[in-house]
């Protein structure tokens, strides 16, 4: 899977990373992916939550170690 753009959220709580990931996304053309890491685990149902509201689609999250990866194509 090719990842357009990155997004190193870790460290920042909510709701820095879900609001980290709305403004990249607001950069971003449609088609794009995004690769966002972050260490908050709200970020996992707060993520989702904006991803289906905002119509972008999530292709894949993960908890790995500390890591809460979220990749989206941006609608």
């Amino acid at each position: 899977m090719q990842i357009d753009k990155e997004l190193d959220a870790r460290g920042l709580n909510c709701p820095l990373p879900l609001m980290k990931t709305k403004k990249t996304l607001t950069e971003m053309q449609s088609g794009q992916v995004l690769r966002v890491v972050a260490s908050d685990a709200g970020s996992m149902p707060d993520i989702l939550a904006f991803v289906k509201k905002a119509g972008h689609e999530m292709l894949e999250q993960q908890n790995i170690g500390k890591d809460y990866i979220h990749i989206i194509r941006h609608s």
